[in-house]
């Protein structure tokens, strides 16, 4: 039997067994940088496969990590993890909240090295909870309130342990080394930078991503151009409250200074050289309508079609938030919140990917995506691999979702894992016999 039919057969065989896991991921959802339950299955079963496993501090440079949750926050979700069946000692060993994981196996004769990453976290939303709602209907929906798994990130851990197994079955006929990356804290972009930062990839020759997507399962978008870096970030406005009758002129005024700066935001001059974006998206000021207002928080959002256009509209919005606290006489702190950035597959390993899928014959549409104009932080990895000289793309595998991304609805056809790991794993097979 061929290596493609060997791996189709792995696929079908596993097929449940990845429905049954994706549905317990989605049953107990954790929001980044607090997966403690999630990477501690992923260990355990990288382990079991033969996987030479890393995770906690040996994967992530905390000071490259943004947006963790407070100690008391991470202390609560690894006591909630140990109650729903995560190894009290693993959790122990990912305390603050250092959730990435790195499964490695060497084929023991020379070769390249390939590199598959996968999401795990989950999206701060309350899951619907009425019978219209498959999860719900069939009794597998959050019982973690205010988590739910709504962009399909249960999904590809699930689809990511398949190939793992699958791979480990196929070890006496490979060469070189298959390198498995779980990573926290996608929404919101936190979490790749401080893995890719640790240097993970520094020595791989080619990496994958893929993202369930709304087109029909069935839809490949193996060519993904135009992710765009960002840089979220939010700015704190610390004023002097007075009676705003008696001695408005003894205040300092946080709100007019955060206001002032959100509307100066958007006059920020566009590049020549690609497409811009900044949104302040959410302000919060005062506390009464007879006192100056004190303080002001807003969060906000700059990107770029490359890294250094976000870094110009970053330092840019950075310069008028400052300008406007020095205005009004109030303080300002900025927090780095999350960030990408910029991100297009290699032309070459997007055509081998089209060739794979040609020759599977398991999709009905393969497609070209051009400026995709979203963000996410796998761009890190790529841009860290195709600066060291190698290859990397990210791909779109078709879900017909019930609802799209982020919304309390939704849900995916399941076939759709079935598909991505029959090609993750036939693509990356063939990388590591050439």
């Amino acid at each position: 039997m061929d290596l493609d039919k060997k791996i189709a057969q792995f696929v079908q065989d596993l097929e449940e067994k990845t429905t049954k896991r994706r549905r317990d991921l989605h049953h107990y959802p954790e929001t980044g940088w607090t997966e403690f339950r999630t990477a501690a299955i992923v260990i355990g079963q990288l382990r079991d496969l033969g996987y030479e496993v890393s995770f906690g501090k040996d994967v992530l440079v905390d000071g490259e990590c943004m947006g963790v949750p407070s100690a008391k926050v991470l202390e609560a979700q690894m006591e909630r993890a140990i109650s729903q069946g995560a190894d009290p000692a693993l959790v122990k060993e990912m305390a603050g909240g250092r959730t990435g994981v790195v499964g490695v196996m060497d084929f023991g004769r020379p070769g390249k090295t390939v590199a598959l990453r996968f999401d795990m976290d989950c999206n701060d939303i309350v899951e619907a909870a009425d019978e219209k709602h498959r999860p719900f209907r069939e009794g597998f929906a959050s019982v973690n309130r205010g988590c739910m798994h709504a962009c399909g990130h249960d999904g590809h851990t699930s689809a990511g342990l398949a190939v793992a197994e699958i791979l480990a079955q196929l070890k006496d006929e490979l060469c070189g080394r298959v390198k498995f990356i779980f990573q926290p804290a996608e929404e919101g972009v936190r979490g790749a930078r401080g893995m890719a930062a640790k240097g993970i990839v520094d020595d791989v020759d080619f990496l994958l991503g893929a993202h369930l997507m709304r087109p029909k399962v069935g839809y490949l978008g193996y060519d993904v151009q135009g992710f765009l870096a960002t840089s979220k970030f939010d700015a704190d406005f610390t004023g002097v409250p007075v009676h705003a009758g008696s001695y408005p002129e003894k205040g300092k005024n946080a709100l007019l200074a955060a206001a002032n700066a959100a509307i100066n935001l958007q006059a920020i001059t566009r590049h020549s050289e690609g497409s811009t974006r900044v949104n302040v998206g959410v302000l919060n000021a005062g506390t009464g309508r007879n006192v100056v207002p004190a303080n002001a928080h807003m969060e906000v959002e700059t990107r770029g079609a490359s890294s250094a256009i976000n870094a110009y509209m970053y330092g840019r919005a950075q310069q008028i938030i400052l300008g406007a606290a020095q205005m009004y006489d109030v303080e300002v702190k900025l927090t780095q919140t999350g960030g990408a950035a910029s991100g297009n597959n290699s032309p070459e390993l997007s055509a081998y990917i089209r060739k794979v899928a040609e020759r599977l014959d398991i999709f009905d549409t393969l497609d070209t995506l051009r400026d995709i104009g979203g963000s996410e932080d796998c761009s890190y990895f790529m841009e860290r691999v195709q600066k060291h000289g190698g290859q990397a793309a990210y791909l779109i595998i078709g879900g017909s979702l019930a609802a799209v991304n982020h919304n309390l609805y939704f849900d995916f056809d399941e076939h759709a894992l079935t598909l991505e790991a029959q090609l993750l794993a036939t693509a990356t097979s063939g990388l590591l016999k050439e």
